[in-house]
């Protein structure tokens, strides 16, 4: 294997002599006069080696030593000298050279020296190359690690929520079943309450009792709207589905608050895309999302704040937004909202956001909320656009 070595001598003879006993050897050979040269040859070619005279005029090898190392750290250099002490040894060791030589010096032991030091050099760059590469590797493999570990988060983080929802559909089954029984089960006592409040109400009866019947008759059927919404939230009524506009049906429902947003001082935002935004639905059903999503943001602003309401197609699908600067949701309650009979609120029934949900997975849609950073909750539901709109 021929690498390049630059004789740096500023005796000719010296220069002529050592290349002719390289260049037998089979290396490449250039020389040069002066440190200034050789500095000129080494950014021109990066020799291997460097032999390297200590004393010359000018620029002496200690000085060109120096550049050397700055300008080509991959040469390794092996000083040529008249002297031989160890405190010279030292100190062009210390200053960057490999080895060091003595003239007047013997051919053999100059090609063994030389020959040395080249083996030296190659398995030392053998060794950064190496390290280098082990050093890329580890960073490739840090790299895989972090994508590995974001796609199991992702993976897990789908997982959880496919679990949530299964959840949430078990607990919205078992209550079809619960409300359907008890609905029966409630309302034949009911009935019987009804008549007894309706024949006591035909009787002459004075005094504060005169109303009483009124009474009895007026909470009976307020239990009965109550069964009524029950029986919603986890059954969806037989209708005829047409192309409805969400976007249409959102600026519908923002009209029927707009007195509710002036008296309380909140701003409305809104962000609805153009184009065609039709799913496949009962207009009046899907509106409850919407009208429940409105009616929780204002309640929880009751003193003013921004209400935000978004609308843009991804892909082929919706996807909604309805924020509001609120104070948020604890989050000890946000995988709890959408539980049927959860509320926080006295007089809440837990009945809304149970039949959002159910009407966005009747609609194959996914529905989540998020506490934002800057104060408030955000809902966001993704629901699948009718094949005809997408066209």
């Amino acid at each position: 294997m021929s690498e390049t070595i630059l004789i740096v001598d500023d005796e000719k003879v010296i220069r002529d002599l050592t290349a002719m006993v390289l260049t037998t050897r089979g290396h490449v050979v250039i020389t040069a006069s002066s440190g200034s040269e050789a500095l000129k040859l080494v950014e021109e070619s990066v020799p291997a080696l460097v032999l390297l005279d200590y004393m010359m005029p000018g620029m002496d090898g200690m000085q060109t030593l120096s550049e050397l190392r700055r300008l080509s750290p991959s040469s390794y250099v092996v000083m040529f000298t008249g002297k031989g002490s160890e405190d010279l040894a030292v100190e062009v060791m210390k200053s960057g050279a490999y080895d060091y030589i003595r003239k007047p010096f013997n051919n053999q032991a100059l090609i063994d020296r030389i020959e040395n030091v080249l083996r030296l050099r190659r398995i030392e760059l053998r060794n950064r190359d190496l390290l280098a590469e082990r050093e890329r590797l580890l960073a490739e493999i840090a790299d895989w690690n972090r994508e590995l570990e974001k796609r199991v988060e992702l993976k897990t983080r789908a997982l959880e929520e496919a679990q949530g929802e299964i959840i949430q559909a078990e607990k919205l089954g078992a209550l079809g079943h619960l409300s359907a029984g008890l609905t029966h089960e409630i309302r034949n006592p009911l009935n019987a309450i009804s008549l007894f409040a309706q024949v006591l109400n035909q009787s002459p009866l004075e005094g504060d009792v005169a109303g009483y019947p009124d009474k009895i008759i007026a909470e009976i059927e307020r239990i009965d709207q109550l069964l009524v919404r029950l029986l919603k939230v986890s059954e969806r009524s037989v209708v005829d589905l047409v192309n409805v506009s969400i976007s249409q049906v959102i600026q519908d429902t923002l009209l029927t608050f707009s007195e509710h947003l002036k008296t309380q001082g909140i701003t409305l935002e809104t962000d609805i895309c153009s184009g065609s935004t039709e799913i496949r639905t009962d207009e009046e059903e899907i509106g409850q999302i919407f009208t429940n999503l409105f009616s929780n943001a204002l309640q929880a602003m009751p003193t003013g704040g921004d209400l935000l309401v978004g609308l843009k197609q991804v892909d082929s699908q919706l996807e909604i937004s309805v924020a509001d600067t609120g104070p948020g949701i604890p989050v000890e309650n946000l995988n709890r909202i959408f539980d049927p009979f959860f509320t926080t609120r006295k007089q809440g029934t837990g009945f809304g956001l149970s039949t959002v949900l159910r009407i966005v997975k009747s609609h194959d849609g996914r529905i989540s909320a998020l506490n934002r950073p800057e104060g408030g909750v955000e809902f966001t539901i993704t629901l699948p656009l009718t094949r005809s709109s997408i066209l």
